[in-house]
């Protein structure tokens, strides 16, 4: 067990969730009154005891279910509590998120600094399963780590070193085609991408699981940093270019969360990990590369580089036809301006598939907004002298036009979906300090646990 949680056996001091003062003890109800505290959702107030000791902690909710609108308030105890061992005392409603959310509000980022925060612990619910939790933390953990990991210290082979890791941990096999090898393999477009950096490119593909199980493949942008290329990023747009491996993180993160709970499923990891950069090899707008998939495509900008390595790795997920293969990816401004950034748009063509992930993402308070893979706009990815352009020639619909252009590089896989998310926590929430986040994989683990588990 981590630090995060004490053993039950452990003297803990009582966390009362309540909306109003009447659901309090007698005591804390009338510290409270001699105070003026206003309850209020996310409001804390400590109430002393006897020879200076704690008693008890208040914590203000929408209604006496603490998890009415948001499962993860309890992470806001996290920096208001002081050094100590802490339980919940009535009504919790879903133990489980509430001790998850304490546990991903507990997330700091030590690498560079050591972190002042204080141990506070708490005992699990009877019934929470604390394998499962830390298995999520640890693998959140990772994920986030990755992210706000500076590209200095995280190119492309700083990410391969992350899923060699944890290959190792889990019995997983690893391998990787570098620099020009890339083109060698058939791996044209991610070449292209990454060659102007003095940090080979590279696709790294991991392999778990029995050979005769249901095949999984999850597929990652692994973008180190990204410059724009030729087509380069005014200052402010590169200051968060860190986390545009956020996609390659998530899936990084949803692989460990599978391995360690033994998923019943063949599992298939693939990230394509470069730099864009800038050089006098960088490639240019109105180039045309082929791809792996046997498409050319015609460059629009550069700064669109992600779904160019995705196209590449989703071509060849999509070689051995997996029953399910997702890819997640930093893609698109546009989604941000149509979901923000705690959003993240999901497109898919498998109802079925959606309608189960949905519920899950609801579940699990990891939420996903379906976008249509809207027919039409694909007409908006033409070329005069390619088989496709990779960007629109409208200013409209950024998002949706992307996510059709990966479509067209996935063809034999039962089910597919694609996730466009920010990887980024703009500011702290209860459960989601600021910084680099893990999107859409506990929904998607959730959904592969009901479907593989054992």
């Amino acid at each position: 067990m981590t630090d995060l949680f004490a053993p039950s056996s452990e003297p803990a001091t009582p966390v009362w969730f309540t909306p109003s003062g009447e659901a309090l003890p007698e005591a804390a109800a009338a510290w409270a009154k001699a105070t003026g505290f206003e309850l209020g959702a996310g409001k804390t107030l400590l109430v002393p005891g006897d020879g200076g000791a704690l008693a008890g902690v208040v914590l203000g909710v929408e209604k006496a279910d603490a998890t009415s609108k948001n499962p993860f308030l309890v992470g806001k105890l996290v920096g208001a509590l002081p050094a100590g061992a802490y339980r919940f005392d009535g009504a919790v409603g879903d133990a489980r998120l509430a001790a998850l959310g304490f546990g991903l509000g507990s997330y700091r980022f030590t690498r560079y600094r050591k972190s002042e925060a204080k141990l506070v612990r708490i005992a699990l619910p009877e019934g929470v399963d604390a394998a499962e939790i830390e298995r999520t933390i640890a693998a959140v953990t990772l994920g986030r780590d990755l992210v706000n990991t500076p590209a200095n210290d995280m190119g492309p082979a700083e990410i391969e070193e992350a899923i060699r890791t944890l290959a190792r941990e889990h019995g997983a096999e690893v391998s990787s085609i570098v620099g020009d090898d890339l083109l060698k393999e058939n791996f044209p477009l991610v070449h292209a991408v990454g060659r102007a950096s003095p940090r080979a490119p590279r696709i790294v593909d991991l392999r778990w699981g029995p050979e005769d199980a249901p095949k999984v493949t999850l597929v990652g942008k692994g973008v180190a940093f990204d410059t724009g290329g030729l087509d380069i990023k005014p200052s402010s747009a590169m200051l968060l270019m860190k986390k545009d491996m956020g996609g390659a993180a998530a899936m990084i993160a949803l692989a460990a969360m599978i391995m360690g709970a033994k998923l019943k499923v063949r599992l298939r990891l693939i990230v394509g990990a470069v730099e864009n950069s800038i050089s006098g090899d960088a490639f240019r707008p109105g180039d045309v590369y082929p791809s792996r998939k046997g498409l050319t495509v015609e460059i629009g900008n550069t700064d669109a580089e992600g779904r160019l390595v995705l196209a590449d790795a989703l071509a060849l997920g999509d070689e051995e036809a997996p029953e399910i293969m997702v890819d997640a990816a930093t893609l698109t401004g546009a989604a941000r301006v149509a979901l923000g950034p705690d959003l993240p748009p999901l497109y898919t063509d498998d109802e079925a598939f959606a309608a189960d992930l949905l519920r899950c993402a609801a579940a699990e308070h990891d939420p996903l907004w379906r976008m249509p893979l809207w027919n039409p706009y694909d007409d908006l990815l033409s070329s005069k002298i390619a088989d496709v352009n990779h960007i629109s020639s409208g200013a409209f619909a950024g998002s949706i036009t992307a996510a059709l252009f990966l479509r067209r590089f996935v063809e034999k896989a039962r089910s597919w979906a694609h996730f466009d998310i920010f990887a980024w926590a703009p500011s702290a929430k209860p459960g989601r300090p600021e910084g680099g986040e893990v999107q859409a994989s506990r929904a998607l683990m959730a959904l592969l646990s009901r479907r593989y588990g054992a």
